[in-house]
């Protein structure tokens, strides 16, 4: 018997390590309950990711000099585009899709007009795909993500003016 948990054990891990990379995650944890003193709780996390998280704020003052004024060109004024007036932010953690399905054209494009509630893109979250609406009408000036990023709440996804 305790080869069976220990062999079912092995394949969760795997399946675990997985969904990690496919859904571009920096960790994940979990605990399974078999009985009562009998549980296996798991982290998984990426190593690379997690050290040049905990590198880049103390290097980053610096070295972004370079990097810096790159990114000011592309935005203009702004210095972060979440704080731009006509930013659409993420409601949701999830994988942002540009279009409906692979090989279909994107919703939007950079100089589009859009009305109020067309979809701009979709966030899946949970096997579950969210229709992103535009909160404004207007025209799309940046798009702030790629398709198949992964994004958190809040995230900034486009700029529409």
């Amino acid at each position: 018997m305790p080869k069976n948990p220990h062999d079912s054990d092995v394949i969760f891990i795997k399946a675990l390590a997985e969904l990690l990379n496919e859904n571009d995650l920096t960790e994940l944890q979990v605990k399974r309950d078999y009985g009562e003193n009998d549980s296996l709780n798991v982290r998984v996390s990426r190593k690379q990711e997690v050290a040049a998280h905990i590198a880049m704020p103390a290097a980053a003052m610096p070295a972004p000099a370079a990097a810096a004024p790159v990114a000011e060109e592309a935005t203009g004024p702004a210095d972060d585009p979440a704080n731009n007036p006509g930013a659409v932010t993420s409601p949701m953690v999830g994988t942002v899709y540009m279009q409906a399905e692979p090989g279909s054209p994107s919703f939007v494009n950079v100089g589009d007009q859009v009305s109020e509630g067309d979809t701009l893109l979709i966030v899946e979250a949970m096997k579950t795909m969210n229709h992103i609406p535009a909160p404004r009408a207007g025209t799309v000036k940046r798009i702030l993500v790629e398709d198949g990023a992964a994004v958190e709440y809040g995230s900034p996804l486009m700029i529409i003016e």
